[in-house]
Protein backbone atom coordinates (compact mmCIF):
# COMPACT_ATOMS: atom_id res chain seq x y z
CA UNK A 1 0.00 0.00 0.00
CA UNK A 2 1.38 3.32 -0.90
CA UNK A 3 1.28 6.53 0.85
CA UNK A 4 -0.06 9.88 -0.24
CA UNK A 5 2.55 12.22 -1.52
CA UNK A 6 -0.18 15.17 -2.68
CA UNK A 7 0.11 17.73 0.02
CA UNK A 8 -3.66 19.27 -0.94
CA UNK A 9 -5.05 15.77 -0.47
CA UNK A 10 -3.23 15.08 2.27
CA UNK A 11 -3.92 18.18 4.27
CA UNK A 12 -7.84 18.25 3.31
CA UNK A 13 -8.00 14.50 3.87
CA UNK A 14 -6.67 13.96 7.48
CA UNK A 15 -8.39 13.96 10.16
CA UNK A 16 -6.49 14.34 14.02
CA UNK A 17 -7.22 12.01 16.88
CA UNK A 18 -6.44 12.64 20.25
CA UNK A 19 -4.85 9.32 21.74
CA UNK A 20 -5.34 8.54 25.12
CA UNK A 21 -2.42 8.56 27.93
CA UNK A 22 0.19 11.21 29.03
CA UNK A 23 3.50 10.44 27.64
CA UNK A 24 6.92 11.60 28.16
CA UNK A 25 10.16 11.64 26.62
CA UNK A 26 13.37 9.73 28.55
CA UNK A 27 16.17 8.19 27.51
CA UNK A 28 18.63 4.77 28.19
CA UNK A 29 22.14 5.33 27.71
CA UNK A 30 23.02 2.00 27.38
CA UNK A 31 20.51 1.12 24.90
CA UNK A 32 18.46 -0.94 26.56
CA UNK A 33 14.78 -0.78 27.17
CA UNK A 34 13.73 -1.77 30.66
CA UNK A 35 12.48 -5.01 31.14
CA UNK A 36 8.54 -4.18 31.22
CA UNK A 37 8.32 -0.96 29.44
CA UNK A 38 6.71 -0.69 26.17
CA UNK A 39 7.61 2.78 24.46
CA UNK A 40 5.67 3.76 22.00
CA UNK A 41 8.22 4.56 20.43
CA UNK A 42 12.55 4.15 20.43
CA UNK A 43 15.20 6.05 18.38
CA UNK A 44 18.74 5.27 18.80
CA UNK A 45 20.72 8.23 19.26
CA UNK A 46 24.53 8.26 19.78
CA UNK A 47 24.14 9.74 23.57
CA UNK A 48 21.33 6.95 24.19
CA UNK A 49 18.38 4.98 23.56
CA UNK A 50 15.40 7.24 23.17
CA UNK A 51 12.17 6.74 24.49
CA UNK A 52 8.76 7.88 24.03
CA UNK A 53 6.28 5.81 26.33
CA UNK A 54 3.56 6.70 28.92
CA UNK A 55 4.14 8.66 31.65
CA UNK A 56 2.74 6.48 34.45
CA UNK A 57 5.58 3.25 32.66
CA UNK A 58 8.35 6.44 33.23
CA UNK A 59 7.48 7.12 36.94
CA UNK A 60 6.89 3.15 37.42
CA UNK A 61 10.60 2.01 36.15
CA UNK A 62 12.42 5.07 37.84
CA UNK A 63 13.35 6.80 34.80
CA UNK A 64 13.81 10.38 34.32
CA UNK A 65 11.64 12.43 31.75
CA UNK A 66 10.99 15.65 29.81
CA UNK A 67 8.51 17.06 28.05
CA UNK A 68 5.02 15.86 29.37
CA UNK A 69 2.72 15.75 25.98
CA UNK A 70 0.07 14.31 24.01
CA UNK A 71 -0.37 12.33 21.03
CA UNK A 72 -2.32 13.26 18.30
CA UNK A 73 -2.57 10.77 15.04
CA UNK A 74 -2.98 12.10 11.90
CA UNK A 75 -4.85 9.69 10.30
CA UNK A 76 -4.52 9.73 6.83
CA UNK A 77 -1.79 7.12 4.72
CA UNK A 78 1.11 9.45 4.37
CA UNK A 79 3.73 8.56 2.06
CA UNK A 80 7.30 9.01 3.72
CA UNK A 81 8.05 10.92 0.43
CA UNK A 82 5.50 13.51 1.03
CA UNK A 83 7.09 16.88 0.64
CA UNK A 84 5.58 19.82 3.02
CA UNK A 85 3.41 18.14 4.90
CA UNK A 86 4.54 18.31 8.59
CA UNK A 87 6.08 21.93 7.36
CA UNK A 88 2.56 22.94 6.85
CA UNK A 89 1.58 21.23 10.42
CA UNK A 90 4.27 22.51 12.71
CA UNK A 91 4.01 25.98 10.95
CA UNK A 92 0.25 25.92 11.77
CA UNK A 93 0.98 24.78 15.62
CA UNK A 94 3.82 27.69 15.56
CA UNK A 95 1.48 30.54 14.93
CA UNK A 96 -0.03 29.50 18.01
CA UNK A 97 2.93 29.50 20.06
CA UNK A 98 2.90 25.28 20.11
CA UNK A 99 5.82 23.49 20.03
CA UNK A 100 5.42 19.77 19.00
CA UNK A 101 7.68 16.65 18.19
CA UNK A 102 6.79 15.24 15.24
CA UNK A 103 7.23 11.30 14.55
CA UNK A 104 6.62 9.20 11.20
CA UNK A 105 5.68 5.84 11.55
CA UNK A 106 5.21 3.42 8.11
CA UNK A 107 1.41 4.35 7.85
CA UNK A 108 0.99 7.95 9.98
CA UNK A 109 2.29 10.97 11.18
CA UNK A 110 2.05 11.76 14.88
CA UNK A 111 2.42 14.92 16.93
CA UNK A 112 3.46 15.01 20.64
CA UNK A 113 1.99 18.63 21.38
CA UNK A 114 2.51 20.13 25.31
CA UNK A 115 0.54 18.62 27.68
CA UNK A 116 -2.67 20.73 28.08
CA UNK A 117 -2.31 22.02 24.44
CA UNK A 118 -3.93 18.98 23.14
CA UNK A 119 -7.57 20.72 22.27
CA UNK A 120 -5.60 23.52 20.58
CA UNK A 121 -3.74 21.80 18.64
CA UNK A 122 -7.00 19.50 17.64
CA UNK A 123 -8.54 22.95 16.82
CA UNK A 124 -6.04 24.35 14.91
CA UNK A 125 -5.55 20.75 12.51
CA UNK A 126 -9.41 20.79 12.20
CA UNK A 127 -9.11 24.31 10.48
CA UNK A 128 -6.08 23.72 8.51
CA UNK A 129 -7.56 20.86 6.59
CA UNK A 130 -10.57 22.73 6.17
CA UNK A 131 -9.21 25.55 5.00
CA UNK A 132 -6.93 23.48 2.25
Amino acid sequence: MVGETNLDILLRGMSAELVDGLYVFATVSDGVVPVGVRPRMTFQEAEGLTLILLKEEAEAHKLAYEFPCRMITLNIHSSLEAVGFLARITTALARHGMGVNPVSGFFHDHLFVPDGRENEAVSVLKELATHA
